[in-house]
């Protein structure tokens, strides 16, 4: 019994140590935390319970039956965070590089397979070379097994992938398929094919920071949804983050005790829009003032700026927002914020979170890049998400909604529950000075009867009144009563049951 104890602690011993302390050291000397370091901060102390620490790979070739390390290269299992479960597998770059081989991904499979049958999330942590080059077709049928389970957890339960070094090839796409992706700055990158590649196919040069770094992937290509300066800061936002989240597709949002009454009146509101109507104002000062104690966990921030998302809440109770941006391209939809948008509301349809939109849209934006880039299908993607959308929806119009973009932003057409509007909202096919020249196009040449068109186009659409005697627009609202009636509304819709018409899936234009 002694000698099995004595080798139990040896085995522990050396999977705690991973690819040795040298390896480790190089790992702290690049900024980057260890495996079990990052566990460490993500979850709850003492709250980790290890799965498969002596797993090892069953490869023979190229020596490697010589080295085997325990746990071969990720480390897995499950604990909690501020006191909820969740499943995590952290891949361990001391070992092989964190390269995953068939036994490596057959743990990050198992926990996997435990959160959807328990209802809890998955937090993956990558840092790996990619694919064990010496175990061949077994490495790419273990990435297969993985991505398969991303789909099958895919709005069954939230899959939140951090990045922590490098994410190459195949690898890739794991992480494309969870949730919402997390980087750190100057230490993580995620490309499909790396800058030597590049260089040899397309005689591009580049760096892999710039090809696939943290800041490439949460500005322009919209990868990442947020990136940290460090790990430290990576794993307490996401402590934070997954406290927004429900468990599982099963459960209702989570809620968290607030001292912030519903019924707060907010008067710095009713300034908020400028009389003038080209003027722009700051969407985020409104969502601030709304949600419960300013507390708004803003996604994407620095991808597509003229849509915000985020999460907040009201009455303690998890809400997804939306909101157009007047600050960025005038608020108008494009292809990138309709993108993130779309994603976004399906995300808080598939686990039951309530989504607040306010809306200030002139409508999509225009020009052949915007068309030969296909907005059509892009911007039918948000349609389609909204319209889709079976949980408690609820729109407040602060300024304009134009045209097609009035319907797609959460309008009543598609199923809105509760819709506001401001005194300053304009809800109209198109602006005064647009839809006059179209009209009263003889008139074109008549400046001053143009103007005086336009004013009276201004008086009878610039206003909520006509989508209100329609009933398109449930009640026109002082901006300053604007929290206490959105959470008396998402109080009145906590009941709310509403089913699609049976289908295997939808087919969304992708």
């Amino acid at each position: 019994m002694r000698e099995i104890i004595e080798e139990l602690e040896k085995k522990r011993a050396a999977a705690r140590l991973g690819g040795g302390q040298r390896r480790i050291d190089a790992q702290h000397e690049k900024g980057k935390l260890t495996a079990r370091e990052r566990i460490e901060l993500l979850l709850d102390p003492d709250s980790f319970e290890e799965f498969d620490m002596f797993v090892e790979h069953d490869c023979a070739d190229f020596g490697m039956d010589e080295q085997r390390i325990p746990g071969d290269g990720v480390v897995t299992g499950h604990g909690t965070i501020n006191g909820r479960l969740v499943f995590v597998f952290s891949q361990d770059f001391t070992v092989f590089g964190g390269s995953l081989s068939a036994a490596h991904a057959g743990k990050i499979c198992k926990i996997m397979d435990h959160a959807m049958r328990v209802g809890a999330p998955v937090i993956g942590i990558s840092d790996s070379g990619g694919a064990r080059i010496q175990e061949g077709i077994d490495s790419l049928a273990g990435y297969a097994e993985v991505f398969q389970r991303n789909v099958l957890a895919s709005g069954v339960v939230p899959q939140i992938s951090l990045v922590m070094g490098p994410c190459a090839g195949g690898a890739v796409y794991s992480p494309a398929m969870t949730d919402f992706i997390i980087m750190v700055e100057d230490s993580s990158y995620m490309f499909v094919t790396g800058p030597d590649v590049v260089k040899t196919v397309t005689h591009e040069q580049v760096t892999h920071e710039e090809l696939g770094g943290a800041l490439t992937h949460t500005t322009k290509s919209g990868i990442a949804d947020l990136a940290f300066e460090n790990d430290v800061e990576a794993l307490a936002q996401t402590r934070r983050f997954v406290d927004f989240l429900p468990a599982s597709n099963r459960e209702a949002p989570p809620t968290r005790p607030t001292e912030d009454p519903a019924d707060r009146a907010e008067e710095s509101l009713d300034t908020l829009v400028p009389a003038n109507p080209n003027q722009p104002y700051d969407m985020a000062e409104l969502i601030t003032k709304v949600v419960d104690e300013g507390d708004f966990f803003e996604l994407a921030p620095d991808y597509a700026k003229n849509i915000i998302i985020g999460f907040g809440r009201m009455e303690g109770s998890t809400v997804g927002v939306v909101a157009n941006q007047p600050m960025v391209l005038a608020g108008c939809l494009d292809i990138d914020s309709s993108r993130k948008a779309a994603r976004f509301v399906r995300f808080c349809d598939c686990f039951n979170i309530p989504i607040v939109t306010f809306v200030d849209v002139p409508g999509f934006l225009p020009g052949t890049a915007q068309e030969y880039g296909g907005i059509i299908k892009h911007g039918a993607k948000l349609l389609f998400a909204y319209a889709e959308a079976t949980v408690p929806k609820v729109t407040v119009i602060t300024r304009k909604a134009y045209g097609g973009a009035y319907d797609v932003m959460s309008s009543k057409h598609l199923r809105g529950d509760v819709n506001y509007a401001w005194p300053t909202a304009e809800i109209a096919v198109m602006g005064p000075k647009g839809a006059v020249e179209i009209i009263f196009r003889a008139d074109l040449g008549d400046a001053a009867k143009i103007e005086k068109r336009a004013e009276e186009y201004r008086d009878k659409f610039a206003n909520p009144f006509i989508a209100g005697h329609r009933g398109f627009i449930d009640d026109v609202i002082m901006p300053r009563n604007t929290r206490r009636r959105i959470c008396r509304a998402l109080a009145m819709l906590d009941g709310k049951e509403l089913e699609n018409p049976w289908k295997k899936h939808a087919n969304i234009p992708l």
